[in-house]
């Protein structure tokens, strides 16, 4: 339809321009916060600007719902102030109707920002911090202390007193097994183990069971009894919104596998999801606000728009924290916003002036 290409093609360069300018504005935010520690450290030119590369996917991905939510408004706007839309309306054709392109886009942008969140900006957020930590010299522990981990769906208890990441060896290994009704089966000491690549190679083993009333110790060769994964024993450095959708849920099985609480990471999860949806959410949000005011349309347009998008997050925020702790579901945390304010976009558009 004509009506349609030519909404398309008022939106699309405003939409443009917008991302240009709100991409450029993260981007500056992150570089003038690290700015005076890298200058502390002498870091080249060339290695900030690479830094800043690499935050460009994820300064798009901020900046994607606020320019759709700009562009959308602004275009509306522009149109009511040019009397154009009177036009149309006299044509007959329902506000609504002529908003579909815009409905369009922001469920093709909800879309695009999973994916693109899931296959651009994650490897590359965690390459730039890779390389932000050895530029500013903070690269993390090599090592770590105090282990204690569930496996097998409780019936294996890890004790470690040190876990070497690099060389995927542990230190000072206690292993409590339970049998299938949760009682003590034995108890396996060694002083260090290495990762094969299959299975965990405990040297100088010890077991202790019962005999005859006595925990008695003998040799064990423990050869690929243990094939808990390294990744097994830094489960407390995973942060799941690091993860891809799919290391995130196998993330999630390894936590239920070792009888974990996976409450708060299931939250996240979701939130994944549901977040790429805020584009479209913004997108509803900012037309159902056009047209319903009658003096400074453009201005009044784009403040309720952004008025809507502030009270849309904060109640993300709290339905996440409530998601978080347990007191209402995961799936209600992640998702309760986005419903209920896709809802309320639709009924103001159906109510809006035509």
């Amino acid at each position: 339809m004509i009506l349609d290409r030519y909404l398309t093609r008022q939106f699309i360069p405003i939409f443009f321009f917008a991302s240009l300018m709100f991409v450029m504005i993260v981007s500056l935010i992150d570089l003038f916060t690290n700015l005076v520690r890298y200058l502390n450290y002498e870091v080249s030119l060339l290695e900030i600007l690479r830094v800043s590369l690499l935050y460009m996917p994820k300064s798009f991905s901020y900046a994607l719902p606020i320019s759709l939510l700009f562009a959308s408004a602004y275009t509306l706007g522009d149109l009511y102030a040019r009397n154009e839309l009177t036009a149309i309306f006299s044509s007959g054709i329902p506000f609504w109707r002529f908003c579909i392109p815009l409905i369009i886009i922001g469920l093709l942008a909800s879309l695009f920002a999973f994916f693109f969140e899931d296959r651009v900006v994650i490897p590359t957020l965690r390459m730039k911090n890779n390389l932000s930590r050895v530029l500013l010299h903070q690269q993390l522990p090599e090592k770590q202390s105090d282990i204690v981990i569930m496996a097998r769906g409780g019936k294996l208890y890890y004790s470690i007193d040190y876990f070497d990441r690099t060389a995927e060896t542990l230190n000072g290994v206690v292993i409590i097994e339970k049998d299938d009704r949760g009682n003590f089966a034995f108890l396996v000491r060694a002083p260090r183990a290495t990762w094969t690549g299959e299975y965990w190679a405990l040297s100088n083993a010890l077991i202790y069971e019962w005999q005859d009333g006595f925990i008695l110790p003998r040799s064990l060769d423990a050869s690929g009894m243990y094939r808990e994964q390294p990744d097994t024993f830094r489960r407390n450095e995973v942060n799941v919104e690091d993860l891809s959708a799919r290391d995130a849920m196998l993330f999630i099985k390894d936590l239920r596998a070792a009888g974990l609480p996976v409450t708060s990471v299931l939250a996240d999860y979701y939130r994944r999801f549901s977040f790429s949806a805020v584009s479209f959410v913004v997108m509803i949000l900012s037309i159902s606000m056009g047209g319903r005011f009658r003096k400074n349309i453009m201005l009044m347009s784009l403040l309720a728009s952004l008025g809507a998008a502030v009270f849309f997050y904060v109640m993300e925020m709290i339905t996440m924290m409530m998601g978080r702790l347990g007191y209402i579901s995961p799936v209600a945390g992640a998702w309760f916003p986005v419903g209920i304010f896709i809802i309320a976009g639709v009924v103001f558009l159906q109510s809006a002036k035509t």
